[in-house]
């Protein structure tokens, strides 16, 4: 624990030895592709399958082919795989086809065309909630919650001074290196086997059960290496695998569906739009007295995680901030755009932009600093959150300021760019944000789920880990095998990973919500606990033993008694307690807590914004891996810089216009500057070792802090993202009167 050992998938990939779904092969295979809608709302009439192709060649899945139920298994029972008589949004799956040849395929999709009426869609927000059209239940709401604390409406009357303001944040496309992409191998006599690039076994497994009409054992969802995915392969995977099955299905072949970069980008989830209203009640120091949040985010045309994503994005909508009356009410709503779904941060970004912006406008009216506005609010141990959780682990957000601070140069910057901003072509600004963000599932989430992890020993001696939680970049296999050696006081090298397997490995959840290390990783250690405990108990092993001696332990229970496993399953703390009626009590079992401090320049030519530093300092409890830690910190601030600056995605009739990377921009090598990471270590009761989530928590803050830097660098306040280089100049030029 705590050494940068070498990733246990790593020399695979350097070599090329790992295998990505678009590398398998079977035989017999064949290709399939997916006929989408190209309008967000109609009546679908029929279909025809014209020009001059082999139609008795391809395989043809329509609704009418399912053999079971023609719906998506998620939260709502809402999604069809297959439309059939309704058009909900401009990439709905109408058809599928397969074919051998790729050309021949391509041709036909081209000839497939939909006879459609077309109905007057639902494209924001406002739409939605004007219900005049209404395309979802009986009001176009998915969810909605009302989180309160105290009393806000008594005072309003007596408050020195009231702050208001709105703050919106666009989509943003997940852009994993390697889009989705499916195998699958189906018949009635042999059940469906799917294998693909996802982040969710599971899921996979519930979804395609009731697809086919079968039992879960003659269903098998297999991950094969992942190129990324960012929660945008929670979901969605279970789309394309049941795309594949059923083409596998009608077929009696292995089908391989892989979408191009532009089908990806314009058909699958994003990360939900938002728009947050703030009221609040401060005093002349800038101490919140009272704060009324209105928090909204677009779905898109169907459920799929929108009430989790909401849920974590109004727990945290009040950001880490001690305040005696707040009033959060929250909606997600429905539109006909794609659906939009799990991203990294799961709500929280949205929700702490706003927060963390409306500071900064709190600090500008009352002429104080965004530092000093800050201290006078966060939280401390003993001190309440919103949903009136006591914070009872040690908070030290003055020594994570201070850190930032001393790093950064703040203070010092603060003072010489308010001198050297007063002519010449750049403008420099230097802005800070706090944030925290829960770790694990939500309230009673991770007691309803139960996840199972386990550890098994082979005769020869080597430990295998046991779990459905995956490896897509972010370290999984790495951790778990640091974990568990550690806990039996073996060789790493002496630990293997099972592959994700529904076949051999247990449900341990989702690959989400900051819960891998900490919620599975702690299953992990008490389950090699349970290994080590068992052999110290059957008198093959002492408390003190040698790497040959542990190997001797195995090989002795092997021939004594057969193969050794320990599954252990996910048991809630007794601190734990949560109220799903009134959303009260423990959110979460603990928290990371984090200080950034974004550095920019503004080119007064070009308008262009770049980020020239950026300190992040985080306690996140035990540190397992630092470099691969330090990754995921400085992968999420690339990706906040992005969401901020870069990564405007385009609506042209309910459909994204720059589905392709030549003209949805993120941000280079050369955009990106250097980021610096700093852990504070604390350890904590909840996680293996006292390690907490982290993956999260680097996609809440940077936007905020770069928005506050470029507002100290402009004198201008933008309160919606992305900020473009064209919003910089219609701002600039308007304060000018041009």
């Amino acid at each position: 624990m705590g050494k940068n050992v070498l990733r246990k998938e790593g020399a695979a990939k350097v070599t090329g030895e790992a295998r990505y779904i678009d590398d398998l092969r079977f035989p017999g295979m064949i290709h399939g592709v997916t006929v989408r809608s190209d309008i967000p709302r109609g009546k679908l009439l029929g279909l025809r399958f014209e020009g001059d192709v082999p139609w008795n060649e391809i395989t043809v899945v329509t609704a009418g082919d399912i053999p079971g139920e023609n719906i998506v298994t998620m939260h709502e029972k809402d999604q069809p795989y297959l439309a059939q008589g309704e058009i909900h949004h401009s990439q709905e799956p109408v058809a599928l086809l397969a074919h051998p040849d790729r050309d021949v395929l391509q041709r036909a999709l081209r000839s497939v065309k939909l006879d459609v009426e077309p109905l007057p869609p639902v494209l924001t927000l406002d739409d939605s909630l004007a219900r005049k059209h209404v395309i979802w239940g009986k009001d176009n709401v998915f969810k909605s919650f009302r989180l309160q604390k105290g009393d806000p409406s008594s005072i309003w009357l007596s408050a020195p001074r009231i702050v208001e303001g709105e703050y919106v944040t666009g989509a943003q496309e997940q852009l994993y290196i390697e889009p989705q992409g499916a195998i699958a191998v189906a018949s009635p006599a042999e059940g469906v086997t799917v294998w693909g690039s996802l982040q969710c076994p599971y899921y996979v497994h519930k979804a395609l059960k009731p697809l086919f009409g079968l039992a879960g054992d003659r269903v098998r969802v297999i991950q094969t290496e992942t190129g990324g995915g960012f929660g945008g392969k929670e979901e969605y995977p279970s789309v394309i695998a049941g795309h594949a099955a059923l083409l596998a299905w009608k077929s009696g072949r292995p089908v391989k569906m892989i979408y191009p970069r532009d089908e990806d980008m314009a058909a699958t989830t994003k990360r939900h739009p938002s728009r947050t209203r703030i009221r609040s009640a401060v005093d002349e120091k800038g101490r919140l007295l009272a704060l009324e949040i209105e928090f909204l985010l677009d779905g898109g045309a169907y459920c799929t995680l929108s009430p989790v994503v909401l849920s974590r994005g109004t727990i945290h909508a009040s950001g880490p901030y001690r305040c005696d009356h707040v009033l959060v009410d929250s909606r997600a709503l429905a539109t006909n755009t794609p659906p939009h779904g799990a991203f990294r941060g799961f709500g929280a970004p949205q929700s702490l932009f706003a927060i963390e912006r409306h500071m900064d406008r709190i600090a500008r009216e009352l002429g104080l600093s965004p530092e000093a506005v800050r201290r006078a609010n966060l939280l401390r141990s003993g001190d309440t959150t919103a949903t009136s959780q006591i914070i009872r682990e040690k908070v030290d957000f003055p020594g994570l300021i201070a850190t930032a601070a001393r790093h950064s140069g703040l203070r010092e910057k603060c003072r010489s760019f308010a001198r050297s901003n007063r002519g010449g072509r750049f403008r420099k600004g230097i802005g800070l944000a706090c944030v925290m963000h829960g770790a694990g599932f939500t309230g009673s989430g991770e007691n309803n789920l139960k996840a199972v992890a386990g550890v098994e020993i082979t005769p020869e001696g080597r430990v295998r880990v046991l779990s459905g939680s995956t490896e897509i970049g972010q370290g999984t296999n790495t951790i778990f095998a640091q974990i568990a050696a550690d806990a039996l006081g073996i060789s790493y090298d002496d630990v293997d990973v099972a592959q994700p397997d529904t076949r051999s490995v247990p449900d341990s959840g989702p690959t989400v919500a900051s819960r891998t290390c900490m919620i599975v990783g702690k299953l992990v250690e008490s389950a090699a606990n349970g290994i080590k405990d068992t052999l110290v108990r059957g008198g093959l092993l002492g408390k003190r033993y040698t790497r040959a001696q542990f190997k001797a332990a195995c090989s002795r229970h092997a021939a004594r008694a057969g193969s050794l496993r320990c599954l252990m399953s996910y048991e809630p703390p007794a601190s734990v307690s949560w109220d799903d009626a009134n959303y009260r009590g423990e959110a979460y079992a603990t928290y990371a807590w984090a200080v950034y401090v974004a550095e920019v320049s503004v080119d007064m030519v070009t308008y262009r914004v770049s980020v020239d530093d950026f300190v992040a300092v985080q306690e996140v409890g035990k540190v397992i891996h630092p470099l691969l830690a330090a990754g995921q910190i400085e992968g999420g601030v690339a990706q906040g810089i992005g969401y901020a600056l870069y990564e405007n995605v385009v609506w042209k009739d309910g459909r994204m216009a720059n589905n392709q990377m030549t003209n949805y921009i993120i941000p280079t090598s050369l955009d990106t500057p250097p980021i610096r990471v700093f852990f504070e270590e604390d350890n904590r009761e909840h996680g293996p070792f006292g390690a907490k989530g982290i993956g999260e928590l680097p996609m809440d803050a940077p936007a905020p802090a770069i928005l506050s830097a470029v507002e100290m660098a402009i004198g201008v306040s933008f309160d919606k993202i992305p900020v473009l280089p064209e919003d910089v100049m219609h701002a600039l030029e308007g304060r000018r009167g041009g």
